[in-house]
C-alpha cells in the first residue's frame, strides 16, 4: 500500500495544474454549457407535454 501511495505522488507531480484563471474559465463554460443544455432539454420537454396534450385532447372528444 505504501509502495502504490508513493507511486500515486510520483504520478500527481508530473500533472500539470491548470492555473487559477483557466479553472474559472472552464467552470464558466461548463456552466454556460449545462445552462443551454437545460433550456434545450426544457424546451424539447415542454414541447412534448403539449403536443401529447393536443393529441389526446382531439381524441378524447
Amino acid at each position: 500500500m505504501f509502495k502504490f501511495l508513493g507511486e500515486v505522488k510520483t504520478e500527481l507531480s508530473k500533472v500539470v495544474w491548470p492555473t487559477r484563471q483557466e479553472t474559472i474559465k472552464y467552470t464558466v463554460v461548463v456552466i454556460v454549457f449545462s445552462l443551454v443544455v437545460a433550456a434545450i432539454l426544457g424546451a424539447a420537454d415542454y414541447g412534448l407535454l403539449k403536443a401529447f396534450e393536443i393529441i389526446l385532447t382531439r381524441k378524447g372528444a
